[in-house]
C-alpha cells in the first residue's frame, strides 16, 4: 500500500504527516502541484517483457499521453533473479543513480505496474517521502528538486513517459540532504 511520510527538511526525525490513505495522500500532494493517482492492476508475467506490459495498459497510457503531450513511453525493469549474475551489481549501479538531489528539465511520470520505489520531494521546506507501488502513477512537476529510492535489493516495474528523449537526465544539486532521510526499507519497515 502507498505511503506517505512528511518531515521538515531540517528534523529528518520528526514525522509531521505519515499516511496510508491514498485519498490523504492524494490531497496533500496536489497542494504541492504533484499529481498522484491509482490504476486498477493488470496480472502480468514477472518476466514481462515491455511490449506486454504497454500492451496490458494500453487504454491508459493513450489516455495519459494525450492529456500530457508526453510523445515517448518505455518501461524500466529492475527484478530479482537468482539466474542473472549481474543483477547485485546493476543493482547496486541503479540504485546509487539517484540517491543524491536532482530535477528534471520536464515532468516526471512514472506509473508502477510491478514492486516499489520511493520519491523523496523537496518542497517548502519539507521532504515528502512517496512509496509508490503497483498500481500507483505518480507525476513530479518538472524542476521540482527530489531523489529516488529502489531499495538495497530493487524490484519494481515502472512505465515512464516523456515529453522529450533527453527529458530523464537528472541536473543534480550537489545538496546531501538525501543522505540525512530514511531510506525506502526503513520507510517501509516502520509500523507507524
Amino acid at each position: 500500500m502507498t505511503l506517505l511520510q512528511v518531515m521538515p527538511e531540517s528534523e529528518p526525525t520528526t514525522v509531521e504527516l505519515r499516511t496510508r490513505d491514498s485519498e490523504k495522500i492524494a490531497a496533500t500532494l496536489a497542494e504541492l502541484g504533484v499529481e498522484y493517482e491509482n490504476w486498477a492492476t493488470r496480472d502480468l508475467p514477472a518476466k514481462a517483457d515491455q511490449d506486454t506490459v504497454l500492451a496490458a495498459y494500453a487504454t491508459e497510457v493513450e489516455d495519459l499521453k494525450a492529456k500530457g503531450g508526453f510523445r515517448l513511453v518505455d518501461v524500466a525493469a529492475l527484478r530479482p533473479d537468482p539466474e542473472d549474475e549481474t543483477y547485485p551489481a546493476r543493482a547496486a549501479k541503479a540504485r546509487g543513480t539517484f540517491l543524491d538531489e536532482h530535477r528534471h528539465a520536464e515532468n516526471e511520470v512514472r506509473f508502477f505496474v510491478a514492486g516499489q520505489g520511493c520519491f523523496y520531494l523537496h518542497l517548502n521546506e519539507r521532504v515528502y517521502a512517496v512509496v509508490c507501488e503497483a498500481g500507483d502513477l505518480l507525476s513530479v512537476p518538472a524542476g521540482t528538486t527530489h531523489w529516488f529510492d529502489m531499495g538495497p535489493t530493487p524490484d519494481f516495474v515502472a512505465i515512464r513517459f516523456f515529453e522529450e528523449e533527453d527529458g530523464w537526465v537528472g541536473d543534480f544539486t550537489g545538496d546531501p540532504i538525501a543522505a540525512n532521510f530514511p531510506r525506502l526499507d526503513e520507510l517501509v519497515a516502520d509500523p507507524a
